[in-house]
This record gives C-alpha cells, structure tokens and sequence, in this order.
C-alpha cells in the first residue's frame, strides 16, 4: 500500500486503538523531505461543542470538573461533544441544558477551529448563547460537575490568571472579549 496525502508517503497504516469516541492510528510513512519515519494521528469521531452563556447582567456560568488526562480540576464553559451528523448548534444547546440547566433563545457561532492539528483531527465549536431560561441540568452519569455563575470580566480575568486553561473556553472566552472590545457583543 502506497498512498499519498498531501507531499506525505503513506506505506503502511496500523489502527491501534479505537473506542466510541476515538481512534489512534500509527502510519509508516516517507516525509516531504524524503525521508523514513512514523506518524501517529488520533481521528475524533464527535465535534467538540463549547458554549459561552451570557445572563442579561452580563454573568456567565461556568462548569468545574476534575479532568482525569490532567490529573487536576478544571473550570470550563460548559462543553461536550457532538454528532458529526448533528447541526453543531443543536448538539450546543443538549450541553447547555445538560450541565447547566439552561436554555438559550438566541446563539451565535464566535468560534470555528481544529485543536492540536499536528495529531489530532478535532474540530471544535464555540457559541455566544443569550436570553437564559433556568431549568434543572441533567449532566451524564459520569460527570460530578459544579455550575458557577460570575460576571463575564471575572471569566476573562481567570483566563488572565491561568485559572481556565481548557483550549476551547480560552478561545470562545478571548473571542466573546473581543467582540465586546470591538462593540460588537450581542449579548
């Protein structure tokens, strides 16, 4: 098996992992500079979902968690996955009420990107969401969340801090900040 992708040399390819949400996968492969080496890529099989909810008194609300990759707990913006065959949007609004208990009448897409894309083929969502409804959350049996609301300068200045360090909240927070920077923040 030879195959091309791009200026890359496929020879071989050995998946070494799979479950319902990822596949390792190494290649043996000839480099664009010609040369032998190997490569491994990991293929998610959802979208990653972030969103950024926001309360007419400018506050928003934001999931802490401990995370077993970091061995540490985390504050995020409530964030998940979604189908690959599912409107992004409709898999934001299952997260919201599902860690949160909040419903959104009005969303905005602020990000649209692919983390880590030296080995992974992520693509993650990021979404303003705005006139909040409270209800009861419903998070997934494995998670053991805790919601916080604070004022949106609050999250920003975490993000500052280093107390959010979570890829997708940093970027969706940082994109909200701007918008707001540049008036243009819908909220």
């Amino acid at each position: 098996m030879q195959e091309k992708r791009g200026p890359w040399q496929i020879l071989s390819r050995e998946q070494r992992y799979d479950n319902r949400w990822i596949t390792v996968t190494h290649h043996e492969v000839i480099t664009p500079t010609e040369r032998r080496g190997i490569y491994g890529t990991v293929h998610f099989k959802n979208i990653g979902i972030g969103i950024l909810p926001v309360d007419s008194e400018q506050h928003t609300f934001l999931v802490g968690q401990y995370r077993f990759t970091l061995d540490g707990y985390s504050w995020e913006i409530p964030e998940g996955g979604g189908a690959i065959d599912v409107d992004p949007l409709e898999s934001a609004a299952r997260e919201l009420r599902e860690e949160t208990g909040l419903t959104a009448g009005r969303w905005q897409k602020i990000v649209d990107c692919d983390l880590s894309n030296s080995i992974t083929d992520e693509h993650v969502v990021g979404y303003l969401a705005w006139d909040l409804e409270q209800g009861v959350a419903a998070p997934d049996p494995t998670e053991d969340l805790r919601v916080k609301r604070v004022p949106l300068a609050e999250a920003f200045a975490m993000v500052d801090a280093g107390q959010i360090r979570d890829a997708l909240s940093v970027l969706t927070l940082r994109a909200a900040q701007l918008l707001l920077l540049q008036d243009r923040f819908p909220a």
